[in-house]
């Protein structure tokens, strides 16, 4: 199955870097909007059989228009809903508070899936990982060729740092994904995933970036202006994929 993971279009959280990660969650910008719009052209190539999207209110309307363009009804998951912020939900992306969702994703990323999101609400890794699986899973069974799933910035670099056999954790780290930045992937639940592509640039060789248990605050702290195995095309950006999730 070819699996494209888009994440969604703009929201006002995203403008004020704020973690928003419940639901129903706020709509698009008018430049998300126009994201949303520009999505059928962008995958024109891509022969589209199934499109899903999480059930938060920012990936269904990022998912709207290209699904009518394909003449289908968008599959709306819960599972592929964005990694919850728990008792940090509204903080500041960029607060030490934020910066604890982020180093707690990556920490997943890098293997420690037992961690929890700190306060009421938050999750494991294994939870997270788990009910993302589970839609793919759906997905694949479908017998559908090519799907696409509009999710969030930081459930998709868990679940491709995770799942895919050539990234790790210091990718999902140093790459972010911007709004309606596309991953495409390629394989099965049952002999796994290869990344084929990141937002547009062809994905390194596996494990150039660095061991996959590299510690979570070295791969990710410094934020180099360029990771060493990026092209200039991959330059990291706002935690999350752009600003928040």
């Amino acid at each position: 199955m070819r699996l494209l993971l888009v994440r969604h279009g703009e929201t006002p959280s995203n403008l004020a870097s704020l973690l928003d990660t419940a639901a129903p969650g706020p709509g698009l910008t008018e430049l998300g909007r126009r994201q949303a719009a520009a999505l059928p052209d962008a995958l024109a190539e891509e022969d589209i059989e199934a499109v899903y999207a999480s059930t938060l209110v920012r990936t269904r309307l990022t998912a709207a228009p290209l699904a009518a363009a394909r003449g289908l009804e968008v599959i709306v998951r819960d599972g592929i809903r964005e990694l919850a912020a728990g008792g940090l939900e509204g903080e500041p992306g960029d607060s030490e508070r934020g910066q604890v969702y982020l180093r707690t994703f990556l920490a997943w990323a890098a293997g420690d899936r037992e961690r929890r999101m700190p306060g009421p609400g938050g999750e494991t890794g294994t939870e997270a990982l788990a009910r993302f699986d589970a839609v793919v899973e759906e997905a694949a069974r479908s017998g559908a060729g090519t799907v696409v799933m509009v999710s969030h910035g930081a459930a998709i670099r868990l679940w491709t740092a995770v799942r895919a056999h050539n990234l790790d954790a210091a990718f999902a780290a140093a790459h972010p994904l911007r709004n309606t930045g596309v991953v495409i992937l390629e394989g099965s639940p049952t002999d796994g995933w290869k990344a084929l592509s990141w937002a547009g640039a062809l994905v390194s060789p596996a494990r150039e970036g660095g061991p996959a248990g590299q510690p979570v605050d070295t791969a990710y702290g410094t934020r180099p202006d360029t990771p060493p195995d990026a092209s200039p095309d991959l330059r990291p950006g706002a935690p999350y994929g752009h600003d928040t999730p």
